[in-house]
């Protein structure tokens, strides 16, 4: 028989996967699972459990948001095991496991898991920490991780505040300045910035699967530039509003690793996860680090 870790975080969204989880332990009971299952209780715990058992387990399945997720994923990474996890998304909002088309019933998940094979996916490395899909810094930073990180939300909420601004000067700049896999600088002054995993930036940017996709090796930068005058002001809220990324006001560019130099003031979400700033730091590309119990 083989060995499930299951780890659930039972106060995850409006805690929907709750009363079913019976049914989800007969269904990887009925797949020739043992399943060793733990709750967790307090921020932390879906990393701890991870790193202890994830070498002594056949498969990972995880019951809860993106932030336990990311705990989950974090936990396999430190111990440098490569065993398959599973996602079974719970949480308020589930941007990644929304990325992954993956199904909203948990029960439904639950057979999807046990019924499908894993596929490699990249992670992110910042400093010493990991996320799985968006790193971000800049306007509406500080309000983000006390809910969930959603680059689309933030960007459109961005265009909607700046159309209110009557002084360049009430808007905060953070300067920046960016090495791209040791080549390539950009520096200078931004309102909001994105390092994302995905093959689409907050679901704003789609990019042909063909040629960039989740396990591509590669980030998706994208900076919002700060406007000097109203002129430039009203370029970037017609940018953000009408997603034209090819604009001069944004910034938006691939690499698999990312250096950063700014005020160690400001701060970063890492997946909706409050990040202490620093004044280098560095972000990498884990390419194919983790494994994804999908179905085909």
């Amino acid at each position: 028989m083989k060995r499930l870790l299951l780890i659930m975080n039972p106060a995850a969204g409006t805690k929907k996967a709750n009363p079913h989880l019976c049914e989800i332990l007969s269904v990887f009971g009925a797949a020739n699972y043992e399943c060793l299952t733990f709750m967790t209780q307090k921020r932390g715990d879906g990393t701890t459990l991870a790193q202890k058992y994830a070498a002594a387990v056949d498969l990972i399945v995880c019951i809860g948001g993106d932030g336990t997720f990311n705990e989950v994923i974090s936990g396999v990474c430190a111990c440098g095991a490569k065993t398959p996890i599973g996602y079974i998304p719970a949480g308020s909002t589930n941007d990644f496991a929304a990325s992954l088309k993956l199904s909203t019933n948990v029960v439904q998940a639950a057979r999807d898991i046990a019924g499908g094979r894993p596929h490699a996916y990249d992670v992110g490395r910042f400093q010493n920490r990991y996320f799985t899909y968006v790193a971000s810094f800049g306007a509406f930073t500080k309000t983000s991780y006390a809910t969930s990180q959603n680059v689309k939300n933030a960007l459109g909420h961005l265009a909607y505040v700046l159309g209110g601004i009557k002084e360049i000067s009430s808007l905060r700049r953070y300067r920046v300045k960016t090495l791209l896999d040791g080549e390539t600088v950009l520096s200078g002054d931004y309102l909001f910035g994105a390092i994302s995993n995905s093959t689409s930036v907050g679901g704003i940017l789609t990019l042909d699967p063909a040629v960039v996709d989740m396990n591509d090796g590669l980030f998706e930068l994208l900076y919002v530039k700060y406007p000097r005058n109203i002129s430039e002001l009203a370029e970037t809220i017609h940018a953000l509003t009408a997603q034209d990324y090819s604009s001069p006001r944004l910034v938006f560019r691939s690499a698999k690793r990312v250096q950063i130099h700014a005020r160690p003031e400001m701060d970063w979400t890492l997946d909706g996860e409050y990040a202490k700033g620093e004044a280098s730091i560095e972000i990498e590309n884990l390419h194919s680090a983790v494994q994804i119990m999908m179905k085909d």
